[in-house]
């Protein structure tokens, strides 16, 4: 049965091959019309034709190259040459559209142009519309079955050259009625639609490389799997790195009985981190975490404290959790040794969240002493324990 990785291989390429051909062809008609009418319209089209081929070669090499094999110089493998030909090409959608504003307000403030009407030059921009269209909408389909960036890119191109050729056609159309400044300013609002879509998608392509929060569903899958087995009292730190599409890496902490036999847990753990393995999305790494779960003292402490926790985090407005509490009881002071996870949003600092809690659980006893590690999740949901 083929793999995420296979599937995306054989549609990307299949994709960028399309690509090379609709585009070659649709250069060769508009070169062949242009030289017999002598349509400077067509052949400079034709022109923007083969670029946009030579786009659809960079798309073909890199998910080529992002199915290469990890090596000792790329251990995660190539799956990120995906992201970065989705970066190269919405670089490309926005110089499209910076030069395309440029040459209109050159026209704006040069004292607008008259573009003549030409029914060869007319019909050859309408079958170039109708092709672009259909490789629009091919590749946005191709997108959507593999969930691709890069081939979103390669669509919204293909449109981004439909409106610049439709604003010519419109031009040609609308100017000895409206005036000889029409064409520049249906460039230029083109102009800033495009540019839109190409930060828009530059955005998108930078915020993957960056290292985006993960994809919430997937997050709720593996917190949704690690919890259905028999054994796992609660997990935390869980943090998700993408290395390309099917190229998933994730460790976690996950909580067992501290009172059970260790080398039970410690086989519930590989069992888990196999099966996660055996399903080839994520490649898991599991921590142990015992935790006292038979004491009941404990047990009434730690949800007073979580309660506490969860009194100032409805203040903030920002989710809370606690875990890997622990308690060592003595006749003259106890240690309360927990950790705390907050987002990067959380307004207060780690200093002031402390001493906030502290405060607090001073008042159940003024023994209590505490001693608190603040983490930080790095998802964009949350999936420790309720507070």
């Amino acid at each position: 049965m083929e793999n995420i990785k296979e599937k995306r291989l054989r549609v990307g390429k299949l994709a960028g091959i399309v690509g090379i051909a609709a585009n070659i062809l649709l250069f060769a008609v508009k070169v062949i019309i242009g030289i017999f009418t002598g349509s400077i319209a067509a052949v400079a089209d034709a022109i923007n034709n083969l670029s946009d081929a030579g786009s659809s070669v960079f798309v073909l090499v890199g998910y080529h190259l992002s199915g290469k094999p990890a090596d000792k110089e790329h251990p995660y493998g190539h799956a990120r040459m995906e992201y970065l030909c989705g970066l190269f090409i919405s670089v490309i959608i926005t110089v499209l559209g910076i030069e395309l504003l440029r040459d209109s307000a050159a026209k704006l403030f040069g004292g607008g142009s008259v573009t003549e009407f030409s029914l060869i030059a007319i019909i050859t921009m309408a079958v170039t519309m109708l092709g672009k269209a259909g490789l629009a909408i091919f590749n946005f389909i191709m997108s959507k079955k593999i969930d691709s960036d890069t081939l979103k890119a390669t669509a919204i191109d293909s449109i981004g050259d439909i409106f610049a050729t439709g604003a010519v056609v419109a031009g040609m159309l609308l100017t000895p009625v409206t005036g000889k400044y029409t064409d520049a300013v249906l460039g230029a609002a083109i102009a800033v639609y495009i540019i839109v879509l190409g930060i828009k998608l530059v955005r998108e392509s930078s915020d993957t490389l960056l290292g985006k929060a993960p994809d919430k569903e997937l997050v709720a899958d593996i917190v949704s799997k690690i919890r259905s087995y028999e054994g796992v009292l609660g997990i935390h730190d869980l943090v998700v790195h993408s290395y390309g599409a099917g190229k998933v890496f994730a460790s976690v902490h996950v909580e067992v009985d501290a009172d059970g036999d260790v080398m039970v847990s410690h086989d519930l753990c590989d069992n888990i981190e196999n099966d996660f393995r055996d399903g080839g999305v994520v490649d898991l790494v599991i921590h142990m975490d015992p935790v006292q779960n038979s004491d009941p003292k404990v047990n009434a402490l730690r949800a007073e404290i979580s309660e506490i926790l969860s009194h100032i985090a409805s203040e903030c407005g920002s989710p809370a959790s606690m875990h890997d509490f622990r308690a060592v009881f003595g006749v003259t002071h106890s240690n309360l040794i927990f950790d705390v996870a907050i987002t990067d949003e959380f307004p207060l600092s780690d200093r002031q969240l402390c001493d906030r809690l502290e405060g607090e659980i001073k008042k159940l006893s003024p023994i209590y002493n505490t001693v608190i590690t603040v983490d930080r999740d790095y998802t964009s949901n949350r999936f420790g324990e309720k507070v």
